[in-house]
């Protein structure tokens, strides 16, 4: 947490609020937070750069900046407790507030407030990024952002003898699904969450193939989840709405909304928990 939803929507508001700027100065607080690469080639690659673009790999949320003629690439991942704030200059910062980045135009700061210090910010010039965040090479394909299908889902589940909730949460199988969608997606396209994830029929997987792309986009377009134990808010510090359409995650012991026939089980797989339907979810 966050998952591909929330970091989604906080990359559409870099693109509203962000993208065309030129970061003026930078501030950084807590090293861990820069730990890839430091904080003086961090501070040195920011400032002055214009922001030229927000993407999203996965997880991974990606800038593309003009640096005097010169391209780098600034990557942002929030993992368990990051957030991207955007407040006005002045404005009494919260703790935790890492990375601070001062935004031309409107007397705006970008605030990378990150309370656990699992995430990060790494800044490198772009002919670099595969040697400097290679894991980005690595992941899977997104289902929002690149071609997906049965077939493409399929290929990736083919040597996967491992529990299909298992191979959802693999980033090299698929990018950006975490614990909270993989429950939702499983509960959704009716399938087990210990079925071995290479002996789904090709039924199945099209099944679920089409309810990730369907529970990823409904979940975008509610602005994400936002739960009573995480931080995640947009960049403007509202909250998501799509905790409020879970049909099982967070459930454990409440009746089914879907069939409404059983009680909602939690199981401990591989140190995760795992929430689903016996009646739905019965292979």
């Amino acid at each position: 947490m966050p998952e591909l939803p929330e970091v989604e929507t906080v990359r559409r508001g870099l693109e509203s609020h962000v993208v065309g700027r030129v970061i003026e100065s930078v501030e950084i607080g807590r090293e861990r937070s820069v730990r890839r690469v430091g904080r003086e080639t961090v501070a040195h690659l920011l400032t002055g750069a214009r922001v030229l673009d927000a993407r999203r790999r996965g997880k991974y949320l990606l800038c593309s900046l003009d640096t005097d003629g010169e391209r780098a690439v600034m990557m942002v991942h929030l993992r368990m407790s990051g957030r991207l704030l955007l407040a006005p200059v002045g404005e009494p910062r919260p703790a935790h507030a890492h990375v601070v980045l001062r935004l031309s135009g409107a007397h705006e700061e970008l605030r990378f407030v990150d309370p656990r210090t699992f995430g990060e910010v790494v800044v490198c010039e772009a002919s670099r990024i595969d040697g400097v965040i290679p894991e980005i090479g690595r992941l899977g394909p997104d289902p929002i952002v690149d071609p997906f299908d049965p077939g493409i889902l399929a290929s990736r589940l083919a040597r996967r003898r491992i529990p299909i909730k298992g191979a959802l949460l693999d980033q090299g199988v698929v990018a950006g699904i975490g614990n909270i969608y993989a429950d939702e997606i499983l509960h959704r396209a009716r399938i087990k969450w210990d079925r071995t994830a290479s002996q789904l029929s090709r039924p199945t997987v099209a099944r679920l193939a089409g309810t990730i792309t369907e529970v990823l986009r409904a979940a975008i377009d509610a602005g994400g989840s936002t739960l009573e134990d995480t931080q995640y808010v947009d960049m403007e510090g509202e909250k998501g709405s799509f905790q409020d359409f879970h049909r099982v995650y967070g459930r454990a012991g409440q009746p089914c909304l879907t069939c409404g026939k059983a009680v909602i089980r939690r199981t401990v797989s591989a140190g995760r928990s795992t929430v689903w339907c016996p009646v739905c979810q019965r292979r």
